[in-house]
């Protein structure tokens, strides 16, 4: 290999500058895409972190993967074809939201469970149940690729659907100017009644009161922010303090997880294109 490649140091210099040239260059343009018209950079990422690991699962025979993929594929477009349907059923917040959270905690203990057995394996302890090491990390792996995936996909999956169900129940705007004036005894999350009467049917549900006085149901404002990637009002598009909304410090740890998944996005959807945007110029250049 290293005779092969003896006497092409200038060309492997040039490949790796159009490599850092490509990478900065495309960092750069998806910044501005992304801050100008971020309605289609979301739909276009999502598309490509829906589709592009399919190809490579049907080339390469991951059928379980393909399974799970159908599965979960079959229920979310389900879901979301109930976010998107006007006038909005009054369930269907609550279907949205509780379908999105569940992924949402399935793919985090995915994922921890898959680190866990990746450092175990790092430290040896897999010799302790004899396991293999290659077994051992191969599981390990395979858990932590299906927490992120799906962790991933779920969030940009839910946050598009909390987006078509605000702005339906008219008490959000992506412009920042809702439809209709938000009464105290109304949850502008989900439309419904925040305080039900003694002799009314109904569910009494813990409520939370933003620092700009807005009350809204506890699971609605938490469903929200963790699952629909919100970090404002619904009405007033105040800034949520995150920190005093998860006082629990067990709770707080899925604040930094969804930001490790909202920069896997980039990494997943976009540097496959990257590199083989790369792959074309160096063909064009005649680069080996």
């Amino acid at each position: 290999m290293h005779a092969k490649h003896r006497g092409h140091e200038a060309m492997h210099a040039e490949m790796v500058l159009i490599l850092i040239a490509t990478l900065v260059v495309a960092q750069l343009l998806l910044v501005q895409w992304k801050q100008r018209h971020p309605r289609s950079y979301n739909m276009v990422t999502l598309f490509q972190m829906w589709v592009v690991p399919l190809y490579f699962t049907i080339k390469l025979n991951w059928w379980r993967f393909l399974v799970i993929w159908v599965l979960f594929s079959a229920v979310t477009a389900f879901v979301t074809f109930r976010a998107t349907r006007k006038p909005l059923v009054q369930t269907t917040p609550r279907l949205v939201y509780k379908w999105f959270l569940l992924i949402y905690k399935i793919s985090y203990a995915t994922g921890i469970v898959g680190y866990m057995a990746v450092m175990f394996t790092l430290f040896g302890l897999n010799l302790l149940f004899r396991i293999k090491p290659e077994d051992a990390m191969d599981f390990g792996i395979s858990l932590l690729f299906y927490g992120l995936y799906y962790g991933v996909l779920e969030r940009d999956f839910a946050e598009m659907c909390a987006d078509y169900m605000a702005s339906t129940i008219g008490f959000y705007s992506a412009s920042g100017m809702p439809t209709k004036h938000l009464s105290d005894s109304v949850c502008a999350v989900c439309g419904q009644q925040i305080f039900v009467d003694v002799n009314e049917e109904g569910i009494i549900e813990n409520t939370y009161r933003l620092s700009c006085n807005h009350v809204f149901h506890e699971f609605c404002i938490r469903g929200w922010c963790i699952v629909g990637k919100k970090q404002t009002c619904p009405y007033c598009k105040e800034k949520v303090d995150l920190k005093r909304m998860f006082s629990n410090p067990w709770e707080r740890p899925h604040v930094m997880y969804g930001q490790l998944l909202d920069w896997l996005r980039y990494l997943v959807a976009w540097q496959p294109v990257i590199i083989g945007l790369v792959q074309g110029i160096n063909y064009i250049l005649g680069l080996e």
